[in-house]
Parts: C-alpha cells; sequence; structure tokens
C-alpha cells in the first residue's frame, strides 16, 4: 500500500475515533509539503472542521498526534493554522523504493481481456505525396497516445486511414503518364512517395502553365479578371484530363486501377520506410477507396430511415440545426461522396472489426467543426462511442525561417527532416567528444537514437493543442528540457551502474527497513512515486506533454542529487547500495516514462 493510502486510511480513522463520525475519503485531502516547511505531506484539515467542531489547528494537532500514534508511516507532524505537515517515516520510504524496485512495470496498468477496447486513427497521408512536417508532429502524437492509454489499462487497436483515391490521386497518375517514360523507384534511386511527389508538382507546373495560357486569351476576349481566371481553371485540358481519369477509375476500369494500383504500391513502400524511421507503425490499415462506398451504402440506410433528406437535385444532406450546427452535404447531386461520407463509412468497416469502445482521432484543429459534426451523425446512426468519440485536437508545427530546405519550398519534408536531425546529433557528439571511443556502427546507432528522441521530445513536451516553432538547434542541445539531456541522464545511470557491477556490488531484491535516506533522496522517491499520476493523467487529459514534463522533472532531481552526493564513492556500503538501487529505478522509469513518447535512450552516449 503506498504511503498517501496509508495516511488517508489512517486520518479516516482518527475522525472516526476522535470525533465519532464516518467521512468520505474525499474528504481527506493530501498534497505536498511546502518547501518552506518541514514536511512531505500536508493534510488541509479545514473540510474536517465540520466534523470535529474545533479550531483548525486544534483539529490538526489531534489528528496529528493520532497519526503518529497509529500510523507506521508517520514519524512526525506540525501545524501550521488548518494544515497538518507530516513527517513521513524514513522506513516507508525504503518500502516505497522496495516497491517501485519490485515492479517492472511500476507506475502502469496491464491490460487484461476485459480492459476497453481503444481504437487510435492517426497518420492518414494521401498518396500523392510524401509525409511531412505536419505528419510528423501527428505521427508522434498518435503513437505516444496509444501507448500511453495503453499504459492506463486499455486494450488499444492502432489504426491508420489512407486517402488514396480523388483528383490529385489521378493528377500525379496523369503526369507520370506523360512525363514519366516508364520510370520507376528502382530506376530513379528515389523513395517511391517522393517520385509520386514530384509528379504531382510536374501536375501541377503544367496545368498553371495552361491556365496562364488560358486566362491571358479569355481576358483578351473582354472577359474580367476573376471570370477569366475561374474559367481558365475549368477548361484547362490537363484538369479536364484528370476529371476523366477519375470517372474512368471510379467505373472500374482495369488500365486505370492497374496502375493506379502500381503507383500506390511504390508510395506504400516509401512511407514504410519513413514510418519505421519515427518508430510508429498500425495495427490496421484503412483505404478511402475501400470505405467510400460503405459510407454511401450507409447514408442511403440513413436517409431510408429519415435520419437524413434529400434535396430536389438529389443531393443528401443530414439536419445539425437541432444540435446547434448547419446542414451537411452527405452525397452530392452527381451521387459522389464527400469526406464525411467516407468517415462514416470507415467507421462502419472498424465498428464490424472490432468492438470500440472508444474511438480517438489524432487530426489537427483545422478539423474540429468535421469532427462536431462527425460525432453527431455517428450517434444518430447507433455507434455506441458516437456521441463520445475524441477529437484529440493539435496545432501546427514549423520550422524557423532558413533553418532547413524544403523540397518544395514550401513543405518540410520528413524524410529530409529526419536526416538532418540524425546529421546533427553525430556532429554534435562529435564536436562535444562524446563519441571518440565507439566504433562508427556504435556512433551511427547513438546518433540515429539522440537524433530521433531530439526531434520526438521536442515536439511531444508542447501542448498539442498549441501551434509550435521546431527549432532544431534546440533540440539536440544536450541541457535543458531536450530529449538528449534526458537520454545522457539515463545512459550516465547505466554506466553508474556497470561500474557498480565490475566492483562485484550485488543490488539487493529488498532494502533493509533501516536503510539510510537523505533528503534529496527522499525527494527522487516522491517523484518516482508520482510517475502513476503522471500516467493516469496523461491518459486522462490526453496529453503526451505531461509525461515529457514528468520525465523532465525526474532527470533534473536526478541530477541534482547526483551533483550533491556521490553513489559510488559514497561513505558506507550501505549508503551506496541504497543509491544505486535508487539510480536503477530512476533509470528504469526514465526508460519507461520516454518509451511512452516513442524515444529511446541509450546505454552509452
Amino acid at each position: 500500500m503506498n504511503i498517501e493510502k496509508q495516511i488517508t486510511l489512517s486520518a479516516l480513522e482518527a475522525v472516526k475515533e476522535l470525533y465519532g463520525a464516518e467521512v468520505p475519503e474525499k474528504m481527506i485531502q493530501l498534497q505536498k509539503t511546502r518547501p518552506d516547511f518541514e514536511g512531505n505531506i500536508t493534510l488541509v484539515v479545514f473540510p474536517l472542521l465540520r466534523t470535529s467542531k474545533k479550531k483548525p489547528e486544534d483539529t490538526a494537532s489531534e489528528i496529528g498526534q493520532y497519526l503518529k500514534e497509529h500510523c507506521s508511516a508517520v514519524a512526525d507532524y506540525n501545524v501550521v493554522k488548518g494544515f497538518l505537515n507530516i513527517v513521513v517515516a524514513s522506513s516507508a520510504w525504503v518500502g516505497l523504493l522496495n516497491d517501485i524496485n519490485a515492479d517492472e512495470k511500476w507506475g502502469e496498468k496491464e491490460p487484461t481481456a476485459d480492459s476497453p477496447l481503444v481504437m487510435v486513427e492517426y497518420s492518414s497521408p494521401n498518396t500523392n505525396k510524401p509525409l511531412h512536417l505536419g505528419h510528423v508532429r501527428n505521427n508522434l502524437l498518435g503513437w505516444s497516445l496509444a501507448q500511453i492509454m495503453q499504459a492506463n489499462g486499455n486494450r488499444v487497436v492502432k489504426t491508420n486511414i489512407v486517402n488514396d483515391r480523388g483528383i490529385h490521386i489521378m493528377k500525379s497518375m496523369l503526369a507520370w503518364i506523360k512525363w514519366g517514360n516508364g520510370c520507376t523507384p528502382e530506376s530513379t534511386g528515389k523513395k517511391g512517395d517522393h517520385l509520386i511527389g514530384d509528379f504531382y508538382v510536374l501536375f501541377d507546373k503544367h496545368y498553371k502553365e495552361e491556365c496562364n495560357e488560358l486566362e491571358a486569351k479569355y481576358k483578351a476576349e473582354g472577359m474580367g479578371d476573376d471570370e477569366a481566371k475561374a474559367k481558365a481553371e475549368q477548361e484547362a485540358p490537363l484538369i479536364k484530363e484528370a476529371h476523366k481519369m477519375l470517372v474512368r477509375w471510379e467505373a472500374g476500369d482495369k488500365e486505370i486501377r492497374d496502375l493506379w494500383a502500381k503507383m500506390n504500391s511504390w508510395v506504400y513502400k516509401g512511407f514504410d520506410e519513413t514510418y519505421k524511421a519515427l518508430g510508429v507503425s498500425f495495427d490496421k490499415i484503412y483505404y478511402e477507396s475501400n470505405t467510400y462506398l460503405e459510407g454511401k451504402k450507409k447514408v442511403m440506410e440513413g436517409l431510408d430511415k429519415g435520419l437524413f433528406y434529400k434535396k430536389d437535385d438529389g443531393s443528401v444532406w443530414a439536419d445539425l440545426t437541432k444540435d446547434g450546427l448547419d446542414q451537411k452535404l452527405l452525397i452530392r447531386s452527381d451521387g459522389t461522396t464527400v469526406y464525411m461520407t467516407q468517415d462514416i463509412g470507415t467507421a462502419e468497416m472498424r465498428f464490424n472489426d472490432y468492438p470500440i469502445d472508444k474511438m480517438i482521432y489524432v487530426v489537427g484543429n483545422e478539423q474540429n467543426y468535421h469532427f462536431q459534426v462527425l460525432s453527431i451523425i455517428l450517434d444518430r446512426l447507433g455507434f455506441k462511442w458516437g456521441k463520445d468519440l475524441v477529437h484529440f485536437s493539435y496545432g501546427m508545427v514549423n520550422l524557423p525561417t532558413g533553418k532547413m530546405k524544403s523540397r518544395e519550398g514550401t513543405v518540410v519534408d520528413a524524410d529530409d527532416l529526419i536526416a538532418q536531425m540524425i546529421a546533427d546529433a553525430k556532429a554534435t557528439a562529435t564536436e562535444h567528444g562524446q563519441s571518440k571511443d565507439f566504433s562508427d556502427a556504435e556512433k551511427d546507432e547513438i546518433a540515429r537514437i539522440v537524433g530521433m528522441g531530439a526531434l520526438k521530445y521536442f515536439i511531444l513536451k508542447v501542448d498539442a493543442r498549441k501551434n509550435m516553432m521546431f527549432n532544431p538547434a534546440e533540440s539536440i542541445d544536450f541541457n535543458g528540457n531536450t530529449g538528449p539531456f534526458i537520454q545522457y541522464t539515463y545512459a550516465r545511470i547505466r554506466s553508474i551502474l556497470r561500474k557498480a557491477a565490475d566492483e562485484n556490488i550485488v543490488l539487493p531484491e529488498v532494502l533493509a527497513a533501516d536503510a539510510p535516506l537523505n533528503a534529496k533522496e527522499v525527494e527522487l522517491i516522491m517523484q518516482l512515486n508520482n510517475f502513476g499520476v503522471a500516467v493516469a493523467d496523461a491518459g486522462q487529459n490526453y496529453n503526451p506533454a505531461g509525461i515529457a514534463n514528468y520525465c523532465y522533472e525526474l532527470t533534473k532531481a536526478f541530477n541534482q542529487f547526483y551533483h550533491d552526493y556521490s553513489i559510488l564513492n559514497a561513505d558506507t556500503d550501505a549508503e551506496k547500495v541504497t543509491r544505486l538501487v535508487l539510480a536503477k529505478n530512476v533509470a528504469k522509469v526514465i526508460k519507461e516514462g520516454m518509451t511512452l513518447l516513442g524515444i529511446e535512450v541509450p546505454e552509452r552516449m
């Protein structure tokens, strides 16, 4: 039983014994003692005054004396007005450290077969271009959130919905047909997603040239600027050809479908390389080319049941005015679908595949309204999790101007960013002389772990709801609130433990109750004890940044302790063993916390 629980139960007994009344557990309010007062845990007695019918100081004193006499976790106490400051017994802290040491997954809950099933959707790429910086934030948030939900005792399914259909896909295909000369990723030496992205850019280049020529022609014929521009965009031969290709695709034309499947396969292979570099994966991937027809079918079922309505032009709509929203188009007059319809179809397929209890969509905040509408419609259609779906809404991420070139001048490519981070980590380690004793293979692996750790931590430490500026130079710093700072501390502890093993120091599974502890060591044990609170809070509030902040605070506390006290050169063997056990568990919790963020920690740096 943890210390707070022991004190809470003993305080409830105290109230019953002293004042003859049983009070609910929520009335026992514990908090960390302020640093300017003696003690570790403070009991706020104001909620108990109606029961005690005594002054705050008297109530606190009486409860404090009872706890000192009846609770083994309490060594002493002092009273400051209505606050009972409790000094926890050293043996209780040792007991807590033993509990932490015995639990490899301290602070986390293991899912069972009966645990709620949470599905997390993230990534959602288009197959006409490679992943970019925005996708990086999305993937890192989605992966971390999935780990956090699992650490809170949920079963988790990680899913991806790929936008693999539509006019944008046809543009890349048409450009490849016209100017690709049969090239492939193998013949060009390019990743498939980059190759297809290049053809998408090429289409746009030629399309703009056609638009400019037509616009000039229409203006010469007397059209106004806006009218000429709009007509040019509609009448340009390339866009007309792309639309014809889309019609053929929709009709199931074998030639178009075969080319579409081949080019998409190149893209997926490229995506997989990027996902592997980011350290993310999925349990199930859905494709909009499959889900849009399911969505259309589900909407028509809703129409038959009177849940939606049809306009004279044949389009199908949802009336959301009673929900404080507006009318929402679901199927166009020509029978084609919109994104909402596709999301309905994806939901139907997922619900048939899995008994989902909670659905979390990791999608940027520009889609906030979309998910308000989707929640209402899915609830209306009978999905049990529809009303309570979670839109994990996040802000934009940018780079400082000039810090890194982008492939197209407007979007920062994910692969370029990853390569640059790893190169920066390697250069930084070389500059500080930290890698001089490592082989080239070790240098490369450590640079990968540190570079990716820097990228992931810098992005995840920021509240996801906020827009953020990712600064590569700041992220790779080995000091301050960065991934490398935490990774370096972990590696330092592992080095200390290796030296202890070389000295044949064997760590006990259980420390003696009288093991020596100083104030800084107690502070570290308190920090370790708070990991479970951080995990629970991050799960409840869908907040990976809370885990990042916890890891940083624990790392800071250990470094302060290590600055003040020697571990291997402690004054006594008992102190040395206690500090080694404490350090081992700090490393364990750092590793667990960083794992929840998808960040690896190196054994050596």
